[in-house]
């Protein structure tokens, strides 16, 4: 087990180790998105708004009429 270990540390060369950081990452000059951006899109408040609005008359359906 040591033997396997020894060789897959040393499959990692040097360059893989750099942790210098030569180049910004690319979403460090992006504005950081919360974790309700997804429901601030349009198209998908109008999805979930067309299946409330199926919900509230199923039940307004099924409470009333039935």
């Amino acid at each position: 087990m040591a033997d396997r270990r020894a060789l897959v540390c040393a499959m990692i060369g040097p360059e893989m180790l750099d942790t210098t950081g030569g180049q910004t990452p690319a979403h460090a000059t992006e504005e950081p998105r919360g974790c309700l951006f997804a429901l601030s899109q349009p198209p998908l408040m109008i999805f979930l708004g067309v299946i409330g609005l199926l919900l509230l008359i199923a039940s307004v359906h099924d409470l009333f009429l039935l």
